[in-house]
């Protein structure tokens, strides 16, 4: 069945996370630090304010994951 191929598929990507997410530590860290930052006592979040530090970790994990691919 097509569909048990898509579970598994789905539950590799999952197993593989903290390897990658490893691998970005210093990207996740940044990031992390921006959100904290702009969020102190009752403020929210608001789109973009961490935008540079986000695509800095997209970038990372993608890169990370295209490696562990090969």
């Amino acid at each position: 069945m097509s569909g048990s191929n898509a579970w598994s598929r789905g539950r590799e990507k999952i197993r593989l996370f903290p390897e990658l997410f490893a691998q970005c530590a210093g990207e996740a860290t940044a990031y992390g630090k921006c959100v904290a930052g702009t969020t102190t006592g009752r403020q929210e979040l608001k789109k973009d304010v961490c935008a540079k530090e986000f695509e800095a970790l997209k970038t990372c994990f993608t890169n990370a994951a295209k490696k562990r691919a090969k």
